[in-house]
């Protein structure tokens, strides 16, 4: 009986020290210190020894039992100390490190063009209005002589909501809603974004346009071309090769398109100006009559002209860039570079 004692003493010392996590330390618990542990089988095997030796070996099984029940309460303590601080550790920091740095915000490349064209026009003396994206048809195409059926409404691939409301398609309503407020002169610029149904290398279904317009007595086409001429020599260069194109807008008369030399391929052809050396950035013209009269303005008095320009566009010749779509994929190795 000693000697099973002593050995399970042993082994009992042995196993403990092995312990490494909770399991383990359960595990032991069950095998040496539970009801139907083997110190219990000992203990009850104890009626069987002689009378004289019961004392003694009593007390010995106690002394070993109490040895483990010790040892296991000193191990369960240090198992759960080491666990406390491997979930309490923490990496040591080295204060002499020099801080990350945190990359600081632009303005978005079309945003940038927006503001210096402003700041172009407002130097010129242009006022600074600014409209609803949600347009009604009256402001948008009719107030503006584009009647229904009208066939250039077909140019602008409109976004309609209903019938009467829809996304304006140019920023060209606060012409007319300028003018319904105030009597000439009146000369003002009107920035922010316009929606069309159009998607390629030098259109997005929503862009930046800057209506421009001015009204007063005895304007001429002269000063039209005085003004663009001017901001062009400002947003480029004095040397920038101009020219203005007859054309056709409802709401102006006689009307014409503006463009500059090819800055990608030094006009030479290029994708970008479909091989003319030639590149578009507005459209203007003299305010038609028709646009006057439903303001309320007397034609035989007042003359007006007005332009529109594409900030996008302005931006892709000013920086160089070939494909419009670029702006707007987000890509922050392209947007850091402005």
């Amino acid at each position: 009986m000693e000697e099973e004692l002593l050995r399970l003493q042993t082994e009992a010392r042995e196993d403990l020290a092995g312990v490494r996590d909770a399991a383990g330390l359960e595990s032991f618990r069950v095998k040496y210190l539970g009801r139907k542990g083997m110190f219990t089988g000992l203990m009850r095997s104890l009626g069987e020894v002689a009378a004289t030796e019961r004392p003694r070996l009593g007390k010995l099984a106690n002394d070993i039992r109490r040895e483990a029940e010790e040892a296991f309460a000193a191990r369960e303590k240090e198992i759960s100390v080491a666990r406390a601080g491997k979930a309490n550790k923490r990496p040591v920091l080295d204060l002499s490190l020099p801080g990350r740095a945190i990359p600081c915000g632009r303005p978005h490349p079309v945003s940038q063009i927006m503001e210096e064209v402003c700041t172009i026009f407002e130097g010129l003396g242009f006022a600074v209005a600014e409209g609803p994206e949600v347009e009604l048809d009256f402001y948008n195409f009719e107030a503006l002589n584009i009647p229904p059926h009208h066939p250039a409404r077909d140019m602008h691939d409109t976004f309609y909501v209903n019938d009467s409301v829809l996304l304006r398609t140019h920023t060209s309503p606060m012409q007319v809603r300028a003018m319904q407020k105030k009597a000439p002169p009146l000369r003002m610029i009107a920035p922010g974004k316009v929606y069309r149904c159009d998607s390629d290398i030098t259109h997005t279904p929503m862009f930046h346009q800057v209506e421009g317009f001015l009204v007063d007595r005895k304007v001429s086409f002269a000063d039209l071309k005085g003004v663009l001429s001017l901001f062009i020599a400002k947003m480029f260069d004095a040397k920038t090769p101009i020219r203005f194109r007859p054309s056709f807008f409802p709401f102006t008369e006689p009307s014409a398109e503006v463009d500059i030399g090819c800055v990608i391929c030094g006009g030479d052809g290029c994708r970008v100006c479909k091989r003319t050396g030639w590149l578009e950035i507005l459209g203007a013209g003299l305010i038609d009559p028709e646009v006057f009269k439903m303001v309320g303005y007397d034609p035989e008095v007042y003359s007006g002209f007005a332009f529109g320009l594409g900030m996008e566009r302005i931006a892709m010749l000013k920086y160089g860039i070939t494909d419009i779509r670029l702006f707007y994929e987000n890509d922050l190795r392209f947007l850091s570079q402005f």
